[in-house]
């Protein structure tokens, strides 16, 4: 693959995006799933602070991944006193992987991240999805804290 092309996702994107969000969040109702997507396509967002939807694209603009990433006002590991960018979705098709895509669109986000004063970036990952810390790692996010989330119905 040639270098990626990255842009920020179109309406016309919709589909492709819905099946690669699918295929990352399999366990997601798939009605809400879609209004978040097109409410990122609509560029709505679900709260006060901003958000982008990053595509990369071959050479024939197919689509090979995305990012979903947004502000956030604190975020484990990062300074408080300022708002931090957050990797909300990463996704790029096994195809692609290992060819810099995943990087590219990491780059992207982090560049609109500093357009929007951040000095910071962070993500998360499930404690067992070892393939997506190891991607975040290759691209020089350390790992701040593991935790274990509890909830009680009341």
């Amino acid at each position: 693959m040639t270098t990626p092309k990255i842009r920020q996702a179109r309406r016309s994107d919709r589909n492709e995006l819905a099946k690669m969000q699918s295929l990352l969040w399999p366990t997601a109702p798939a009605d809400e799933l879609l209004k978040e997507l097109d409410d990122a396509l609509s560029h709505r967002t679900p709260g006060t602070l901003p958000s982008v939807m990053l595509v990369s694209t071959d050479g024939e603009d197919a689509l090979t991944g995305f990012l979903a990433a947004g502000l956030r006002s604190h975020a484990d590991g990062c300074d408080p006193a300022r708002a931090v960018g957050f990797v909300e979705g990463w996704f790029v098709h096994k195809k692609y992987r290992n060819q810099g895509v995943g990087k590219a669109l990491l780059n992207s986000a982090e560049d609109w991240a500093r357009a929007h004063g951040c000095l910071e970036m962070a993500s998360d990952a499930l404690i067992e999805n070892e393939g997506s810390q190891r991607a975040h790692e290759a691209v020089g996010f350390e790992v701040v804290d593991r935790c274990v989330h509890f909830r009680k119905k009341l």
